[in-house]
């Protein structure tokens, strides 16, 4: 399969073009039905009605101040969090695959999320001390830093170790990550016995995942570090198109691969990094959503980057829904709701391409 052939106009555009939209469609139906579900539903035309008056302009739907306060306080800044991990977690998914050419790439298998996971809940426990250490960072950057540096450490220790003369050994990778991922769930074992009761049960919820603690004074520090990942790496889709071909015939297309590898990498840590500082580990977002949109619209990266960020925002933000609603009054951890459906999924995808021998 030739590069021209993944990104040319013959890799059925009219119906790529048909399911882009179609995805941006439903990820405005799931920011609605999550943003206005809940103790004070707020309808569509209030939503719009209210980031029309927060901006300067008079729509014309009528919104209560409670509605209003709801909206701005509450639901937005849970809406832009499940945005911003959705679709993080789903382009860092889909651009290890690529970049590994191994669809078990997935940002928790190679250690990426526990690393950032294990450096985020060192912060919690001791937080105090991290914070007096450095007086000079804001509180509220600390936890997306930490959990940032802890995700890079751990995707560069398994790059470093998986990589000989120049050329990545996937299977040494998985390893190395089953590894990583061991030594930082004992890690956060030893932390969580360490920690005392209130500390255990922030940490135990956080470790389920969780959007519902955000604010915008949490999610400020987060918006910036994800949202730069987010615009950057669909900029790598010929790049990641090249290396299906192979490191080889990517570096004789031009490509500076080492330098290109390295940049994606570190913008997959960093949109994972950031997603889990705040809403804690979600699977499998990362890992199924790329394959289902494989299975919609093929394996060029030109549209398989942005259609995984929108489905990924999408499914975060019904993800979300469910778990607020499944169990009333209480709140369901959003981990769970992911493992539930993606875990069966995932095995139903696997028994499915079993007799093709490839992805």
């Amino acid at each position: 399969m030739s590069v021209a052939a993944l990104s040319g106009p013959t890799l059925r555009p009219y119906r790529n073009l048909v399911t882009i939209l179609s995805l941006a469609g439903f990820l405005l139906f799931a920011i609605l039905l999550s943003a206005g579900k809940g103790a004070v539903p707020i309808a569509p035309g209030a939503f719009f009605a209210i980031l029309g008056n927060f901006v300067g302009l008079e729509l014309p739907w009528a919104f209560t101040p409670r509605e209003q306060t709801v909206l701005l306080a509450i639901r937005l800044p849970r809406v832009c969090l499940g945005i911003l991990t959705g679709a993080g977690l789903a382009l860092a998914g889909a651009t290890l695959q690529g970049l590994f050419r191994n669809p078990l790439a997935d940002p928790a298998l190679i250690g990426v999320s526990s690393g950032a996971a294990l450096a985020a809940v060192s912060v919690i426990v001791f937080g105090g001390g991290a914070a007096a250490a450095l007086p000079f960072l804001p509180q509220t950057w600390l936890l997306p830093l930490a959990a940032f540096a802890g995700g890079l450490g751990c995707t560069a220790l398994v790059y470093r170790i998986a990589n000989r003369g120049g050329r990545t050994d996937i299977p040494t990778m998985l390893l190395c990550g089953v590894a990583v991922n061991a030594i930082a769930n004992a890690g956060m074992g030893l932390l969580i016995f360490l920690s005392d009761d209130q500390q255990l049960r922030d940490l135990n919820f956080w470790l389920l995942g969780s959007l519902g603690s955000v604010t915008w004074d949490k999610l400020l520090p987060v918006i910036p570090l994800a949202g730069l990942a987010i615009l950057l790496l669909p900029g790598f889709a010929r790049f990641l198109n090249a290396m299906l071909l192979g490191e080889a015939e990517a570096h004789h297309l031009g490509y500076d691969v080492e330098r290109e590898k390295r940049l994606a990498v570190l913008l997959a840590a960093l949109a994972t990094g950031a997603a889990v500082a705040v809403s804690g580990i979600i699977g499998f977002v990362g890992l199924v959503v790329p394959h289902l949109i494989r299975l919609l619209i093929g394996p060029n990266h030109v549209t398989l980057l942005p259609a995984s960020a929108m489905l990924g925002a999408a499914l975060m933000l019904i993800a979300d829904l469910v778990s607020r609603h499944i169990v009333l009054p209480a709140e369901l951890p959003i981990g769970i709701v992911t493992a539930c459906v993606g875990g069966p999924f995932f095995l139903w995808l696997l028994w499915r391409r079993r007799g093709i021998g490839g992805w």
